[in-house]
């Protein structure tokens, strides 16, 4: 068993980093599935969505979702905090895989065999899973809490920092789902 690992989300200001974890069970999961796999960024929001979502109801497609949160990324820092999100993402599967190949070039601790691929999602199809996986689930989790705090764009700029977000950080202050530890925040905090 061989699984894929991405991650989202180490940019933004705000919000939670997300791993996703894919195993894709070669003559089990659809062609027309596997064909449609790409990077996450490359691919537009609503085939992104439709392919998360078949995944999650296809057999031979296993998912896993992890994440770590504001308070976890300022403690430890965003690398720091990515690698548990990572794991996260692995003990999500069910399953220990055989063998994990990670997205970048650094490897998480996991009990399995680890390889790092640079530039993985768009080289293997269960990163590309993990990939998708990863940006919808934190694409989701930011639309919702910018229901809870309107005016920073969240459902849109998923966090990053977009001249909305800074206007709205100036006219609305910092809440608690933005990164203290990240340069712009403390700037905020320390004027």
């Amino acid at each position: 068993m061989i699984a894929g690992v991405d991650e989202a989300g180490r940019g933004p200001w705000a919000g939670p980093v997300v791993a996703g974890a894919a195993i894709l069970v070669p003559g089990v999961v659809p062609c027309d599935l596997l064909e449609q796999l790409d990077d996450s960024k490359k691919l537009k929001a609503a085939l992104r969505a439709d392919l998360f979502n078949r995944m999650l109801e296809t057999a031979g497609v296993a998912l896993g979702v992890g994440q770590a949160s504001v308070a976890e990324i300022d403690e430890h820092n965003i690398l720091q905090a990515t690698m548990m999100a990572m794991g996260r993402a692995v003990a999500d599967l069910g399953s220990v895989p055989d063998l994990t190949l990670v997205d970048g070039n650094r490897e998480p601790e996991m009990s399995c065999v680890v390889r790092t691929v640079i530039k993985g999602d768009a080289k293997s199809l269960s990163i590309a899973a993990a990939s998708i996986a990863a940006k919808e689930t934190r694409d989701r989790i930011m639309a919702e809490l910018a229901v809870e705090h309107p005016g920073y764009g969240w459902e849109k700029n998923a966090g990053y920092g977009t001249a909305q977000h800074q206007a709205a950080l100036t006219s609305l202050g910092v809440t608690p789902h933005h990164r203290r530890s990240f340069k712009p925040i403390q700037k905020l905090l320390q004027a």
